[in-house]
């Protein structure tokens, strides 16, 4: 095989493998971060976090929720640990299926040890609902929780139940019907859930009005929920957020399918203090 030939075959043979490399690289340094936070905290250290991700070399994005996989994977490593080792869940998804939910926020909650879930950018839907089943919810004061009321289909449970008060049923068509009595079951089911996931932390009556306004259509299903007004609903939060968890974060990078649209120089800035200002 001549010269050229030869380094043209190396050539594929690496753009082929360098993905690969790349991906174990971030992989060994996630480990790295994840076991830096767990001696630091003296905790097990979860993450669940739902990047749009490309698939293999070829670079085509899809997008991930929460699915059973995440549950089975979460409830394995709960099992795991002792109960007297505290659990920190770091948190990142746009929702997902809410059985899987569900059994993640029971299991938190059924851990003896302290509970802490992260959320440095966003937990929505399903998200929110892991978030309710721990001691604590640790929030940047940006990030946001969202309602968790159920969706059948493209469509708010909610709204569903709200066309049996706005027409006759002789005037609603039998699929409609049926679609509105499978929401009212939804909605008492996730109202039932939060208020059992809440009532240890803050008791009955509270945890019954929080799970109203959260499951039961209060607002859009995408509300933001920022840190202070989760306060203000009476849910246990945070903002003390460890640097620890952003540097993870910077290591699920989501994929570039063309130039980045954000650019900062990423060092820390402040503020230089003139000859004539007192620091």
């Amino acid at each position: 095989m001549d010269p050229i030939s030869m380094l043209f075959w190396l050539f594929i043979v690496f753009s082929m493998l360098s993905p690969y490399m790349q991906q174990q690289a971030l992989y060994a340094a996630r480990a790295r971060k994840l076991a830096e936070l767990e001696r630091k905290r003296k905790s097990r250290v979860i993450t669940l976090i739902h990047r749009q991700e490309a698939l293999s070399f070829l670079g085509i994005p899809f997008t991930r929720f929460i699915t059973i996989d995440d549950s089975e994977h979460v409830l394995r490593a709960i099992r795991m640990t002792d109960d007297n080792v505290p659990i920190d869940l770091i948190i990142h998804t746009p929702g997902g299926l809410v059985l899987a939910a569900e059994q993640i926020a029971r299991a938190l909650k059924k851990h003896p040890a302290k509970v802490t879930v992260f959320v440095p950018h966003y937990a929505m839907s399903g998200g929110t609902l892991i978030a309710l089943g721990a001691d604590e919810i640790v929030m940047d004061e940006n990030a946001v929780l969202g309602p968790v009321d159920p969706q059948l289909g493209q469509y708010p449970a909610a709204s569903i139940v709200k066309v049996l008060e706005q027409k006759e049923p002789k005037d609603i068509e039998d699929q409609t019907l049926i679609y509105a009595d499978v929401s009212k079951k939804a909605l008492k089911q996730v109202k039932e859930f939060v208020q059992e996931l809440l009532a240890d932390k803050m008791g009955e009556g509270k945890a019954e009005e929080i799970a109203e306004v959260l499951s039961q259509g209060t607002w859009t299903h995408d509300y933001p929920i920022f840190s202070d007004f989760a306060k203000n609903l009476g849910l246990p939060v945070s903002t003390e957020m460890p640097k620890e968890v952003y540097e993870l974060m910077e290591l699920y990078p989501q994929p570039q399918m063309g130039r980045p649209s954000v650019q900062y120089v990423p060092t820390p800035h402040q503020r230089e203090v003139g000859p004539t200002e007192r620091r």
